[in-house]
């Protein structure tokens, strides 16, 4: 997906123990697949841009964790599906790695729908990634404003109302802790 955008770069996944990919799948078919990196001393992608503006927050005690190399299936208008991967995402940030701030890279054009979707906030002007060969902005997500739209909001895709967001496909809160149990047996 990002070749196919004119993105540069290998776009392979490494073997890393500070990241993961998730992907998710339809009738055993990858749909789409999004990388959680989490911090540690030798930092995350996106400090080769920006380190200047996360190094602020790792100094306020903010436990920093960010979303890479999202790539879904233009054929697939899954809205269920990218909630529920993001919603995993969020559980591995905040269960397991007790993340509290999530950074995340975007191209100008996607922006928006970051801001709109999942509360993202736009933290810099746009720079430029050579890691991609891209403009890119950085977006900020406090991981507790998520946690309260998912208790709000998760479960919720059968009657959204006027919701606009992702949130209401994610999982309920109750669903979030069943995984969570499931995935790494806490209590």
């Amino acid at each position: 997906m990002y070749a196919w955008r004119g993105y540069v770069g290998t776009h392979r996944i490494d073997d890393n123990p500070n990241r993961i990919t998730l992907s998710a799948s339809d009738k055993g078919a990858v749909i789409g697949t999004v990388t959680l990196g989490i911090d540690s001393p030798i930092g995350i992608l996106a400090d080769e841009v920006f380190k200047d503006h996360i190094d602020g927050f790792r100094e306020r005690g903010a436990r920093v964790c960010e979303i890479s190399k999202l790539a879904f299936d233009p054929t697939v208008r899954s809205k269920m599906a990218l909630g529920s991967l993001f919603h995993i995402l969020y559980i591995y940030a905040h269960h397991l790695y007790q993340c509290t701030d999530a950074f995340i890279e975007i191209n100008p054009r996607h922006r928006r729908y970051y801001e709109h979707m999942l509360g993202f906030k736009t933290l810099t002007e746009v720079r430029s990634n050579p890691r991609v060969d891209a403009p890119a902005y950085l977006m900020w997500l406090n991981l507790d404003y998520m946690g309260k739209e998912i208790e709000r909001l998760g479960g919720t895709s059968e009657n959204p109302g006027t919701e606009r967001s992702l949130y209401p496909y994610f999982f309920s809160k109750r669903e979030e802790m069943g995984i969570a149990n499931r995935l790494f047996n806490i209590g």
